[in-house]
Parts: structure tokens; C-alpha cells; sequence
């Protein structure tokens, strides 16, 4: 009997997401309910992108949650490399073997051009979507735009006409148009390769039997199966979860709920309610019980009773959750030793004492000076705000504005914040100190406190994202209309 084998493949682009979290948890209960193995691949392909410190990130965010794998690129395992950065030549050789096949084509459109082809088919309302021009090009031509030197990609060939027909593990039959599949690349011009054939090559050479992903993914499998046919490789079983939403359906983003890993457990959530939190999500216990393990929902797991309607991810289900966890699973020592492993976390103090070293005259005067860094919000109200001389249209500007600007920022510290921070209150035409004001009290609570940049630092996007959006809230929020007039006074400072 084959061994079922399924994977999480995260991109080290970001903060880790709890949606990587979620799809990990269902993946690995999958396979350990089947006596199978979870593999943790990294798919870290964007160069630009693509982070050491990141992917550390991922490593131990899903460990803090007790999702563990069996084969990954930490522990190893007879399938690896497990960084796809590390199998260039593995992906060379196999579109060496489609383009002799003529499955594929090289492709030496420009970005000029195929910007323009874009816009012209929004414009006349055709199908978006790559136009073939380089499919049909002679040896020679080919040959010829080599010895130049002209960049190129290489992309895959499609059917013209007909329909793609699968099967799905949770949604039975699906059927999609080929006319609605594009010629996707498959290397990119630096030699990297895409998602979509990486995904293919890896899957297959590990011996993945099942791809459990989000449903955001439905309209690549044709692209995948068509390659799995061109290589001559039998494809993996299909399994397509319900993406999670924010309590409004929408897609569940970081705009309108927090989503890095790092969030909860900076905020003192239990990494073992919020694990099983994401297992309520679309899937329940054969009992109806709500509060079990990893290995609890393990031992009782069956795909088949995953909901397709969109999970809800409501922070008020999870803060009950993780309540029950607190009351029902820790003693009072185990209460006190684990507040104090969060509250007294050795990096953290680290952190904050140089910021109130030097205003403490007792000891207790550092609970009023280091309370906003422990607490879930500041508890804001409209009229925390009264004493700043901006009206409330340009606190919201800098507000938002600050917000757009640090989560640009691809390095998190002191001067980096600093710079932006400047540069904002001079694009602004705002006196520096008059720029940081709305700020100290979005993160402080206060109009005077330690330093807003430090704490910011200290802080971290996710709870200066939570607090700055809150505090937008309590001004009374930002329409759509107004965000779109925003947006663009924040593009033409820059």
C-alpha cells in the first residue's frame, strides 16, 4: 500500500501567516491519521523577495504551534533538498525534457510589450492572458535571439480548445475551460523557476500522494495536471480547503484581522488553543467537542467532514478558546510560570528596559511606564486625541499614511523606522514632533511616554498595525471612498 505522503510549501516572503498554519495543521493531521508523512519544503524562488530570516521565522512559528514535520529542511529526510533554491538543476533538467517534446517555448516578449497586451485586453474586455506571439518561432530565429543575448522566459503550451475535468477530493467533478488557462511561465528570466512547475517537479520527485491547499489554488490544476501528462508522471490527488474569512466573508487579511503567527503569540495566546482553534475551522470532532489536541483531532480526523463554506475567523471565539485553556489546563504555578516565560520573555526585557531605565526612580514606577507593552490595546476613546493640535482628517492621514509606510519596510529596526518616519513628516509638510504626536497615543495611549520609535521597534508591524488601525477606528474609520482618495495622496509624496 502506498505511503501517504502530503506537504506544506510556504514562500519566505513575510511574517508567518496563521492561513500557512491552518493548512499545515489539516495536511499533517491527514497523513499521521493515515500513518503517513508531513514534509515541510520551502519554496523560496523569489530572490527578491525570498528571506533566511523569514523562513526561521516560519520554522519556529509552526513549532511554537506543535505543528512538526517529518522530513523538512531542519531535519532532513531522503527527498530533500527541501529549499527549492537548492534544486535549480533539477528544474533545468526537466524543462530541458519539455522544450525537446515541444511542450513548452521559449518566450522573448518584453515587460513593455506584454504591459501593453494587458492593457489592451482590459480595455477591449477579452480574456487577460499571454498571446502566443513567440509560440510558433523558427530554430533559426530562436538561435538567433540567443547569440544576442536577449532575455527570455520559458513558458508552458495549452490546449486551444476544450475543457480541463478533475476530481476533487471535497468538491467531486470540476470542470474548467482551457480558454481560461494561460501559457504560464515556467522559468523565469534569472533561470528561477515559477511556483507552478516547481510545485509539479518537487511534488512528484517526493512523492507527495495528496496536495491539500487552499481553494485560491483551484485554477492552477489544470496548468498542473498538464504538466504532470507532459512529464508522463501520474498526479497526486487534488484537495481543495475553504479559504478563511474575516467575520464580514471576506478573505481573511491582515487589513481587517491579524494574520502573522507572531501576533498571537506576542499577545499571550496559548499555542495550544489557537491550533485548535484553526481545527474549527470547517471541521468538527465526530463528539462536537470544541476544545482537543493536535493528537486528539488526529486520531479522530476524516477529510470528509470539512465544511466548503468559509471558515470565520472571529477573534472573540479564539480569546474564549483560549480562556477554557487557561482555566481548565494550568495550575497556578503552571499559570505563573507561563505568564512569566511571556511577560518576562529575556529578549523582550532586553528590549525595554534601556527605554525606561533612565525615567524610573522605583521600581514601581516601570508598571505605568511599560504597561502599553503588555497590554492587548490601549483602550482608546475619540477624545484621547483632543490635546493633539492637528485636525482629525490629518491624524488620520498620518495614521494611515505611517502604517502604508512600515509595512513597506523590509528591514525592521531603529534607523529604518526613524528614516521613514522623517521622511513622511517632511513629505507631509508636519514639524517632526507634531508628525509623532497622533502616533504616541495610537501606541502609548498616552501624549507622552517613551520614545514612539523605540516602542514601535520593540513592538513589532503586527501590534503597531492592531493598535494604528484601532485607532483609526475610534476616530471614526476610513470610508472605501476616502481610503481611494488617500492612496493617492500617499503615491504622489513619493
Amino acid at each position: 500500500m502506498t505511503q501517504i505522503r502530503t506537504r506544506i510549501a510556504p514562500s519566505p516572503t513575510g511574517d508567518p501567516h496563521v492561513g500557512t498554519a491552518y493548512i499545515a495543521l489539516f495536511n499533517r493531521c491527514f497523513a499521521h491519521s493515515n500513518g503517513g508523512k508531513f514534509i515541510l519544503r520551502v519554496e523560496d524562488t523569489d530572490r527578491v523577495r525570498s528571506s533566511k530570516n523569514s523562513e526561521s521565522n516560519i520554522i519556529e512559528s509552526l513549532n511554537w504551534l506543535g505543528l512538526t514535520w517529518d522530513e523538512g529542511p531542519d531535519v532532513g529526510g531522503e527527498y530533500g533538498p527541501y529549499r527549492q533554491s537548492e534544486r535549480t538543476k533539477i528544474y533545468s533538467e526537466h524543462v530541458d525534457t519539455l522544450l525537446q517534446n515541444e511542450k513548452a517555448f521559449r518566450c522573448f516578449c518584453t515587460s513593455e510589450r506584454l504591459d501593453q497586451l494587458r492593457k489592451l485586453q482590459l480595455q477591449e474586455k477579452t480574456q487577460v492572458g499571454y498571446d502566443g506571439h513567440c509560440l510558433n518561432l523558427s530554430d533559426e530565429e530562436i538561435e538567433s535571439r540567443l547569440k544576442q543575448g536577449e532575455d527570455y522566459v520559458i513558458r508552458m503550451k495549452v490546449p486551444e480548445s476544450g475543457d480541463c475535468e478533475f476530481d476533487d477530493l471535497l468538491r467531486g467533478n470540476v470542470s474548467i475551460s482551457w480558454s481560461q488557462v494561460d501559457m504560464q511561465v515556467l522559468i523565469k528570466s534569472d533561470g528561477m523557476p515559477t511556483y507552478h512547475f516547481a510545485n509539479v517537479v518537487d511534488d512528484h520527485l517526493m512523492n507527495i500522494t495528496h496536495v491539500i491547499r487552499g481553494e485560491e489554488w483551484i485554477n492552477s490544476v489544470p496548468k498542473h495536471l498538464l504538466l504532470y501528462e507532459y512529464l508522463g508522471w501520474e498526479p497526486p490527488i487534488f484537495c481543495h480547503m475553504p479559504l478563511l474569512r474575516n467575520p464580514d466573508k471576506s478573505k481573511l487579511s491582515k487589513r481587517k484581522n491579524p494574520t502573522s503567527i507572531g501576533y498571537y503569540e506576542d499577545m499571550g495566546y496559548l499555542p495550544e488553543a489557537l491550533v485548535n482553534y484553526l481545527g474549527m475551522m470547517g471541521w468538527t470532532m465526530p463528539s462536537g467537542e470544541e476544545k482537543f489536541s493536535i493528537q486528539e483531532m488526529t486520531n479522530n480526523f476524516d477529510i470528509h467532514r470539512v465544511s466548503l463554506g468559509g471558515p470565520v475567523f472571529d477573534l472573540e471565539k479564539l480569546n474564549w478558546l483560549n480562556g477554557k485553556y487557561i482555566r481548565e489546563e494550568m495550575s497556578d504555578s503552571e499559570f505563573i510560570k507561563k505568564y512569566t516565560q511571556w511577560a518576562f520573555d529575556s529578549e523582550n526585557i532586553k528590549n525595554v528596559i534601556p527605554l525606561v531605565r533612565e525615567r524610573v526612580d522605583k521600581f514601581s514606577d516601570v508598571v505605568d511606564l511599560t504597561s502599553f507593552f503588555l497590554s492587548a490595546d490601549v483602550h482608546l476613546k475619540e477624545d484621547s486625541f483632543s490635546k493633539i493640535k492637528l485636525d482629525r482628517d490629518r491624524i488620520l492621514r498620518v495614521l494611515k499614511f505611517s502604517l502604508w509606510r512600515l509595512e513597506a519596510l523590509e528591514s525592521w529596526d531603529k534607523e529604518s523606522i526613524h528614516k521613514e518616519f522623517q521622511m513622511l513628516s517632511g513629505q507631509m509638510d508636519l514639524k517632526f514632533r507634531e508628525f509623532l504626536s497622533p502616533l504616541f497615543v495610537a501606541v502609548t495611549g498616552k501624549y507622552v511616554s517613551i520614545s514612539v520609535i523605540e516602542s514601535v521597534t520593540v513592538l513589532g508591524i503586527d501590534i503597531f498595525r492592531a493598535r494604528t488601525r484601532d485607532a483609526i477606528k475610534v476616530l471614526g474609520g476610513i470610508s472605501k471612498k476616502m481610503e481611494k482618495t488617500l492612496l493617492s495622496e500617499y503615491q504622489n509624496l513619493f
